[in-house]
């Protein structure tokens, strides 16, 4: 018997189902179907710690239970559905029967995905999987190729980020199930958008966690923001890395995911010689070979640190990609003068022009704010391996109020602040709502029904927000009216909101169709700051074409003198009234930049 296999409720074509769990300090194992009749099914030990049955005529729904040692009853911890919650019976689940129209999908190259990161609950006023399939012509004409869903694993109630999930296989039932996600990854490749689902291996949520009941998942050798880490490393930890090893084939097989976005990877303690991400793409890469497919493995680290994207065979974690925050702070801290928290370390126009060139703003240099040398240098690292934004999930949601930038800064220097991003040599993520300027904010939000626990949110929510200076209440993470305020307006046709919006869609469209734009290459790059001036000056070029970006990020007009009097297009201009007057003009001689706004000319 392999050490590591498939556990959960596995059903055939023909009816027989397959269940296993692991359990290896279980001294008896029982399965306890409970509807549509009862039955008690005695499991057989294998080797491993794994426990086995085979059993014929299940049909899907079928509810059931493990009993372990005669006495705990508890849902499958590979459960594939929940569909009367957390602490209730898991339900079989038929991934026969479920009709796929994507057999000619070969997916979007992660330098060829523009990102479109989203919360199902909050994206629509359907709060389903069928909300997000009606807007997709929405996602489509803005030029999105990639929608990155955060996490959909079964969750306490109906109202959560996703990163309280408990159930990591299953699909939250709220949000239309196993069948509501197929069909929404369906839709997306039938209008040639790929799907990153956001899975979470550093920890599980409080409530409905009953993993420790069925064996050693987590060690008290480290310790997390969550308290004991997962088990990635200690006696018995092969069971706990198959359990997220399985995981993440069966999204990429069964439900037709095309990439997965890990959260806080720093956060996965393992000292072993194989490290955990490192089998993880070990085995991704495996299943790529087999379905002749290329799935993408994109994860969420601070450690500055490219080992976690260097391939296997350089003694890298071969992740295909990261997200890097520091685009995002250099940038946000520039524009809004934030210096509280890890905002501290930025600020000035030069971290912006060090992350356009180095990535890593510290990459080997001293961080006040930590206290010490951070990172290690990306130079050798292809611009495509690195996910940057100016808004994500975290970066809203982790604030007091969940307020938004585009209640803090200009309509000019919104607009400044999405060319910065998406024209940049990276790989751009847009957040729900920015392209139009949502002033809903994004909260943090839950639906826990244990009232200790709840009492326990509402009081670490406050203690985060000590390091920052922010004014007002906390809003209460439980409170339903921290869920509605958080939905969008979809408040995007009319006035400044659509002047966004279009802006968004133009440049989306250069970044595709223009060959230096769509060129993730920074050797070709030259960046020049000038701070006095709150000029960036960012020059990049292919073997057939050439183009200057000015950014100006201050609140006065600057004039350029054009290099030797050479004769450039103007290409774009976002302080221009309109779109229309922003383009096909020869420059020459001197050009003047607008108070925040960019100037883009090509030759």
């Amino acid at each position: 018997m392999s050490l590591y296999q498939k556990t959960g409720a596995w059903l055939q074509p023909d009816g027989t189902c397959r269940f296993t769990v692991w359990a290896p300090e279980a001294e008896t194992v029982t399965l306890k179907i409970t509807s549509p009749e009862e039955k008690s099914i005695r499991m057989e030990p294998m080797e491993f710690g794994y426990w086995s049955v085979d059993v014929k005529a299940v049909a899907a729904g079928t509810r059931y239970k493990f009993q372990l040692n005669g006495d705990l009853e508890r849902p499958d911890p590979a459960s594939m559905h929940q569909p009367d919650g957390v602490h209730e019976a898991s339900a079989v689940v038929n991934h026969h029967d479920f009709a796929w129209e994507d057999k000619t999908w070969t997916g979007v190259p992660l330098e060829k995905m523009i990102i479109y990161e989203l919360h199902t609950g909050t994206f629509t006023d359907q709060h389903t999987f069928e909300g997000i399939i009606s807007k997709l012509d929405y996602v489509v004409e803005l030029g999105i190729t990639a929608i990155e869903i955060m996490p959909v694993s079964q969750f306490p109630g109906s109202r959560n980020w996703g990163y309280d999930g408990v159930y990591p296989s299953a699909v939250q039932e709220s949000y239309g199930g196993p069948n509501g996600l197929k069909k929404l990854v369906n839709a997306c490749h039938a209008k040639g958008i790929a799907v990153i689902l956001d899975v979470v291996y550093n920890h599980l949520g409080p409530e409905g966690n009953y993993l420790n009941d069925f064996g050693p998942y987590f060690t008290d050798k480290y310790k997390t923001p969550w308290g004991s880490a997962l088990n990635f490393d200690d006696a018995y930890c092969d069971g706990v890395r198959n359990f997220f090893l399985q995981n993440a084939l069966m999204w990429f097989r069964e439900y037709h995911i095309d990439a997965l976005r890990l959260d806080a990877v720093h956060a996965i303690m393992d000292m072993s010689a194989n490290h955990f991400l490192k089998e993880l793409a070990t085995e991704v890469n495996k299943l790529n070979l087999e379905l002749g497919k290329k799935h993408f493995l994109i994860a969420e680290s601070d450690l500055n640190d490219v080992r976690m994207v260097n391939p296997l065979a350089k003694g890298g974690n071969g992740m295909d990609g990261q997200w890097c925050d520091e685009f995002h702070h250099a940038l946000y801290a520039l524009v809004t003068g934030e210096t509280d928290g890890y905002y501290a370390d930025f600020g000035k126009l030069e971290d912006l022009e060090k992350a356009f060139r180095d990535t890593f703003v510290y990459n080997g240099n001293y961080s006040p704010h930590r206290h010490k040398t951070y990172g290690n240098s990306a130079a050798e690292n292809p611009a495509r391996q690195f996910v940057v934004f100016a808004q994500n999930h975290d970066q809203v949601g982790n604030r007091m109020l969940g307020d938004r930038i585009s209640e803090t800064v200009s309509f000019p220097m919104l607009k400044l602040i999405a060319a910065t991003y998406i024209l940049s040599p990276y790989v751009p993520m847009l957040f729900m709502g920015e392209e139009y300027g949502e002033k809903n904010p994004f909260q943090y939000f839950i639906s826990h029904t244990d009232k200790d626990l709840v009492e326990a949110v509402q009081k670490g929510r406050k203690e985060e927000f000590k390091a920052f200076k922010w004014a007002g209440e906390v809003p209460d993470p439980q409170a339903e009216e921290t869920f509605q305020n958080s939905i969008l307006s979809w408040n995007y046709q009319e006035g400044e909101h659509y002047a966004l919006w279009d802006f968004y869609r133009q440049i989306i469209q250069l970044r595709k169709s223009h060959e230096v734009f769509s060129n993730l290459d920074k050797d070709n790059l030259k960046t020049i700051a000038d701070p006095a001036k709150k000029l960036l000056t960012v020059k990049r070029w292919t073997a057939n074409k050439e183009v200057l970006c000015r950014y100006n990020f201050g609140k006065e007009a600057q004039e350029i003198s054009l290099e030797n009097n050479t004769t450039w297009q103007l290409l774009l201009n976002s302080g221009s009234p309109s779109s229309s007057e922003s383009k096909a003009t020869a420059v020459s001689g001197k050009v003047t930049v607008p108070p925040e706004s960019i100037l883009i000319l090509e030759r």
